[in-house]
């Protein structure tokens, strides 16, 4: 019998952009997505001072990708 860990549930762009929009001055997006540090960086600095906040606009999808292909994975 096998004891392998389940894989944890992906993350969802929709849900991502929602809080981009809402709160991603505060980072809370990457906070989501499980990248602490960099939602740390984003609230001390208020979205890397807006330019931040505008490339994660782009960058977004590929993000979210990344995240689910690392917690498919077994990784957090």
């Amino acid at each position: 019998m096998s004891t392998a860990p389940l894989p944890l549930p992906p993350k969802d762009t929709a849900i991502t952009y929602i809080l981009w929009f809402f709160l991603g001055l505060f980072g809370i997006h990457h906070f989501y997505m499980g990248k602490v540090g960099r939602g740390i960086l984003w609230l001390l600095t208020g979205g890397l001072f807006l330019i931040g906040w505008i490339v994660d606009l782009f960058t977004i999808p590929s993000q979210v990708r990344a995240v689910n292909a690392r917690r498919a994975a077994g990784y957090r």
